[in-house]
Parts: C-alpha cells; sequence; structure tokens
C-alpha cells in the first residue's frame, strides 16, 4: 500500500503493519475525542515515526496513487478532524 504523508511525500508499507498502525490510530482518535492536544500531538508524532519507521521510501519523482492520506506532523487536531473518516485516519 502507497501511503502519503502531507507535506512529506510516499512511502510503500506492507499491509501486515496495519495491525500495529490500527493501535496508534486508536489512540489519536481517543486523545482527539477527549480534546487531549498534548497526547494527540505525542501520539500523531509517533504513528508517524512509525508508517517512516516501517515503510520504504518512494524516489521524490515518483507520482503513485497513495490509499491512504496522513497528516502533516505540524497538523492541528482541528485540521485532523476535518480529514477524518467515522474509522480514524487508518481504516480498519
Amino acid at each position: 500500500m502507497i501511503v502519503r504523508i502531507m507535506g512529506e511525500g510516499q512511502v510503500r508499507l506492507a499491509d501486515s503493519h496495519f495491525t500495529e498502525l490500527n493501535k496508534l490510530d486508536d489512540e489519536l482518535l481517543e486523545e482527539m475525542e477527549n480534546g487531549d492536544g498534548a497526547g494527540f500531538r505525542t501520539t500523531l508524532h509517533a504513528l508517524l515515526e512509525k508508517v517512516r519507521e516501517l515503510g520504504e521510501p518512494l524516489p521524490d519523482d515518483s507520482l503513485e496513487p497513495s490509499e491512504l492520506i496522513l497528516p502533516s506532523p505540524d497538523a492541528t487536531l482541528e485540521e485532523v478532524r476535518e480529514m477524518l473518516s467515522d474509522d480514524g485516519l487508518i481504516p480498519s
């Protein structure tokens, strides 16, 4: 699967990593619902770091269709709320 981190680029990520990423996504969703800005920021950075760690970066000139789009590291809680579907950032 191709994942885009807004403002950074794309990575290829194996489907086998989604269980691990969904745990962080669930935490992020809970923190957003509770208005926990500090927790949201920490978990968003952890989620993005995990995607970078597990994924294989695509060349900058590659333009693959992204199956998943994640917010930039500096996205606000409000901006991410607008991006979310009912399932969170990472569909189950």
